[in-house]
C-alpha cells in the first residue's frame, strides 16, 4: 500500500489541505496517510487543525519569533529530510507556495520521492510579488510530479512552462471545499460576541472587513494602508472597520500605532477560521492583501479591494468582483467610498460567482491519487 506524507506549515495550507485529508480518510484501503506539520505558523495553524479535527502524526515545531527566511528554510530542509528518511513515503503531498512547501519538496527531490502539488500554476510573473511565494511556486512546478491546478488559467500557465499535460489536473480550489464545510456548521458564538463588542451591523453600520499582513507590505506600504483605513473611517461614520491583526510584530507595530483608538476601527487578535468565514459572510465588502480571501469572497458575493500591485488570481478581477488597488491610502479612500456610496458600483461587484470551483476539488484530487497509486508507488520505487 503506497504511503502518502502530507506536510503543512501555515494556517492557509491547513485550511486548503484539510478537505483533502478528510477525503483521503474515506479510502483507507488505498493509502497509508501520515501528516507532518512544521508549524511555520504555530498558534494559527493549531486553530485550523482543531476546527477540522486533524491530529498530526509528526510535529516539528520549527516556529521561532520573527524568524527570517534563510533560517526557516534551512531548518525545514534539515528536519523534513530526517522525516522523509524515517517515513520513506511514496508521495509527498503539499499545498500552495510557502517556504515550508518549497523546501519540503526540494528535500523530497533529493530523496527521489514523488511530489503532488495542490494549487499549482498560480502566477504573477514577477519574482518579488508576492515575495517569496511567486518564486516558491515557480520552483514547485519544477519539483512536482503531479500538478493539481485550481483553474484552466493555472493549467495554461503550467503548459507554457513545459509541464506535461498528462501530469496536470484541473480540480478547482480546495479553499471552496473548506469554506462550504464551515458554513454548513452552526455559526460560532464568538461571531456574535465580536460584532456586539464592536457595535457593528446591529447598529445599522456596514461592516468593512480588513486583513493586511503580507511580507511585501511590511514597512512603508503597511503604514500607507493604515493611513488610508484611518481616513476612510474618519470620513464615513456610517461604517465600521474590523481588522483582525496578524501576530507578526512587523504588522502589529504600525497597525496599533496608527489605528488604535480611532473611532470606527476595531482591532482584534486573529480569529479562528470558522469565525473568519462567518465574518466574511457578515461583511459589506473586504479590503485585503490575502490570497485565500480573494478566492472565498466572490463565492459569498462580497466585493474585494486587493492591497497589492499584482494578483495571481486574475479570474476575480476579470469577473469584475475584485479590484487591485495597491497599498495606497488614496486608492483605499477612493475605492472604499465608491463602494459605500455608489449603489450601482457596489451591485456590479457584489455578484456571487465561483471561479475557483464547486466545493468538490478534494474529491477530484483524491480520485487522481487513487487512479494513479500504482504509478506513484512504482515511480518512487524505481528511483530508489
Amino acid at each position: 500500500m503506497p504511503k502518502v506524507l502530507t506536510i503543512i506549515g501555515t494556517r492557509p495550507e491547513a485550511i486548503k489541505m484539510a478537505p483533502v485529508l478528510i477525503e483521503l480518510k474515506k479510502h483507507p484501503g488505498s493509502f497509508e496517510t501520515r501528516i507532518c506539520v512544521t508549524a511555520q505558523h504555530r498558534e494559527m495553524l493549531d486553530q485550523v487543525l482543531g476546527i477540522f479535527d486533524i491530529v498530526p502524526d509528526i510535529d516539528l515545531h520549527l516556529m521561532e519569533p520573527d524568524q527570517d527566511l534563510p533560517t526557516l528554510t534551512s531548518r525545514v530542509m534539515i528536519e523534513v529530510s530526517r522525516v522523509l528518511e524515517e517515513e520513506r513515503p511514496d508521495l509527498l503531498l503539499v499545498q500552495g507556495d510557502t517556504s515550508t512547501v518549497m523546501t519540503a519538496s526540494l528535500a523530497a527531490f533529493y530523496q527521489k520521492v514523488s511530489v503532488g502539488h495542490v494549487e499549482a500554476g498560480l502566477r504573477t510573473r514577477d519574482s518579488y510579488f508576492p515575495f517569496p511565494e511567486e518564486m516558491n511556486r515557480r520552483l514547485m512546478s519544477v519539483l512536482a510530479n503531479y500538478h493539481f491546478a485550481p483553474t484552466e488559467r493555472a493549467r495554461q500557465a503550467l503548459l507554457r512552462e513545459d509541464i506535461p499535460t498528462d501530469r496536470i489536473f484541473v480540480t478547482g480550489n480546495t479553499i471552496i471545499d473548506a469554506l462550504y464545510l464551515i458554513l454548513n456548521r452552526p455559526k460560532p458564538d464568538r461571531v456574535a460576541d465580536i460584532l456586539r463588542s464592536g457595535d457593528l451591523p446591529s447598529s445599522g453600520k456596514r461592516l468593512i472587513l480588513v486583513t493586511a499582513h503580507r511580507r511585501e507590505n511590511f514597512g512603508q506600504p503597511l503604514e500607507e494602508i493604515c493611513r488610508g483605513l484611518r481616513a476612510l473611517a474618519e470620513r464615513n461614520q456610517d461604517m465600521s472597520i474590523l481588522y483582525p491583526v496578524h501576530m507578526n510584530p512587523n504588522v502589529r507595530g504600525p497597525v496599533f500605532r496608527i489605528l488604535q483608538n480611532v473611532k470606527g476601527i476595531h482591532l482584534i487578535d486573529p480569529v479562528e477560521y470558522d469565525v473568519m468565514a462567518h465574518l466574511m459572510k457578515e461583511s459589506y465588502f473586504i479590503i485585503t492583501d490575502s490570497g485565500g480571501i480573494q478566492e472565498e469572497a466572490p463565492s459569498l458575493g462580497k466585493p474585494v479591494l486587493i492591497l497589492r500591485t499584482k494578483t495571481e488570481r486574475p479570474e476575480v478581477v476579470e469577473a469584475g468582483v475584485a479590484k487591485v488597488i495597491g497599498p495606497k491610502a488614496d486608492a483605499i479612500i477612493r475605492e472604499g467610498e465608491r463602494l459605500l456610496h455608489d449603489r450601482d458600483e457596489y451591485t456590479s461587484m457584489a455578484k456571487r460567482i465561483c471561479p475557483y470551483g464547486d466545493g468538490k476539488a478534494a474529491e477530484r484530487i483524491t480520485r487522481v491519487l487513487v487512479e494513479n497509486y500504482t504509478q506513484i508507488q512504482a515511480l518512487t520505487a524505481m528511483r530508489r
